[in-house]
């Protein structure tokens, strides 16, 4: 057996560990009972401890050492595998067994802990969870690298090549090209929000809405399920194992609608991945600045057009015909694009969702690199807010404790959200020189638009980098102007003309 199929074996038993702590993280974020945690922190950090354990051994590592070494011989996948094992297995290499068992029962405690603060508007309830997940990552950057500036560490994590250097360069753009923008917007825009925005919309027909949003997406329900969540995601261990869920609001129809179409935009990522890398470690999508671009586009480029609603608006008002008896398409479109101070990030308008994204960055980089305490975190939270928004949060729901991704330690993803919308308008752009997408929409032909984006992005995995794909797809590096001119051509027309 040569050294790369006993390679293969050792990542198949480490699928295996993977497939039942996903399964199970699935569950917890879904229909596990409160009551369940405590006992099921303690199984799944043996579980961890045993995949921890199989990804250190003396074999694994000198068998992935060695082929790091032979890679040259080896096919490009492969070799892309290889490398690929080789980071991850850097990742983990230094770091105490004992350590990372705990920190596997921390994150699964933290994650139900957050769940019950924000239930109860208590951030001291979640206050200690999140210290020790912070000193936690803290510690492991330092077994990992012996580096002066820790976030870089957790950026990479999420977009392999980026780090606060170019974050800054981006987020700069933001603030100097966009900010005025979004403030001469929101001087413009009328004073009253549009009354059926905020009505009561029964959760029964909402839920039969989404589904119909399924079959209009063209996702394959025989590789997908749809569960609901206190925070919307989508998870999957392969190609044919893709799920999403959603949350239901009775007074905000809105956050259902494009709670589903965003995570449909990750699902039919990973199901038009190319089969043929179920069964190796480049099996997902490219990185989650590229997920969150296809994410991003579906639910504002495609989802928040005219095109799309002049299709499906008349199926939404016999869903809901007391809601919008007296609503328009121009109504409909003017108020799903509807501009506004708002608190909560998932349910924050197109245009000024970047600032707050812009908020958390600048948290993330002053707890890992300026050492600013979690005491400190809700006031300076609150701060940014006000400066970007002019609003003041009321409670903890809707300002530190809105986000479910610090209790399950998932520091340095928060910046790839813009940066995919910023990904996402510079594919835009090259799109549609290619096909003609707003035909392709009114035609409800949306299989068109993933067939396109299949061909493009999808179906490499992650057996290309992030700047490989953009430039594979667009001829061009990374660009931001692009994002800023999506965003000025579209809302000037709503707002300003």
């Amino acid at each position: 057996m040569s050294d790369f199929e006993r390679f293969k074996e050792i990542q198949k038993k480490q699928k295996a560990y993977a497939l039942v702590l996903g399964v199970t993280n699935w569950d917890s974020h879904t229909e596990a009972p409160k009551e369940c945690f405590p006992y099921r922190s303690e199984m799944l950090s043996i579980i961890s401890g045993e995949s921890f354990s199989l990804s250190t051994s003396e074999e694994y590592k000198t068998l992935v050492n060695d082929l790091m070494n032979q890679r040259e011989e080896l096919n490009d996948y492969q070799r892309k595998e290889i490398e690929k094992a080789k980071k991850n297995l850097d990742k983990i290499d230094k770091i105490p067994k004992s350590e990372y068992i705990e920190y596997v029962r921390l994150q699964t405690m933290a994650q139900r802990v957050w769940e019950e603060a924000r239930e109860e508007e208590d951030f001291n309830k979640f206050k200690p969870y999140l210290e020790k997940l912070i000193s936690y990552q803290k510690k492991m950057v330092a077994y990992r690298s012996d580096t002066d500036t820790p976030y870089n560490v957790l950026l990479d994590d999420f977009e392999e090549g980026m780090d606060m250097e170019k974050y800054d360069a981006f987020f700069t753009t933001i603030k100097e090209d966009l900010v005025p923008f979004v403030k001469e917007v929101l001087a413009k825009k009328p004073k009253e929000t549009p009354a059926f925005i905020h009505k009561s919309y029964p959760v029964e027909n909402q839920r039969k809405f989404v589904e119909y949003l399924l079959d209009v997406f063209h996702y394959n329900l025989d590789r997908g399920l749809l569960k609901e969540s206190v925070h919307p995601f989508t998870w999957n261990t392969h190609s044919k194992d893709v799920r999403l869920t959603v949350r239901y609001l009775k007074d905000y129809v809105f956050s259902s609608i494009f709670a589903a179409i965003h995570e449909l935009g990750h699902a039919l990522y990973e199901q038009q991945v190319d089969e043929m890398f179920d069964m190796t470690n480049l099996k997902s999508g490219a990185s989650m600045g590229i997920h969150e671009s296809q994410s991003r586009f579906y639910e504002n480029i495609l989802g928040r057009s005219k095109a799309f609603w002049e299709v499906h608006f008349p199926k939404l008002k016999t869903m809901f015909p007391d809601q919008l008896k007296d609503v328009t398409l121009e109504d409909f479109y003017k108020g799903i694009n509807w501009v506004d101070e708002t608190f909560i990030r998932v349910e924050a308008d197109e245009l000024t969702y970047p600032l707050h994204i812009l908020l958390r960055y600048e948290l993330e980089r002053a707890i890992f690199n300026d050492g600013l305490s979690v005491e400190d975190l809700p006031a300076m939270w609150n701060d940014k807010i006000k400066s970007y928004l002019n609003i003041d949060v009321d409670k903890p729901s809707n300002g530190i404790l809105q986000d479910v991704h610090w209790s399950g330690g998932m520091f340095g993803y928060f910046p790839t959200y813009a940066l995919g919308s910023a990904y996402a308008a510079q594919i835009y752009y090259t799109m549609i020189e290619d096909i003609d997408f707003e035909a392709l929409i009114k035609a409800n032909k949306i299989d068109k638009i993933n067939t396109w984006l299949k061909e493009k992005i999808h179906c490499f995995g992650s057996s290309l980098k992030p700047e490989e794909i953009l430039v594979k797809v667009t001829g061009e590096a990374f660009d931001p102007s692009y994002y800023i001119r999506y965003l000025k051509e579209k809302y000037s027309k709503l707002y300003l003309e």
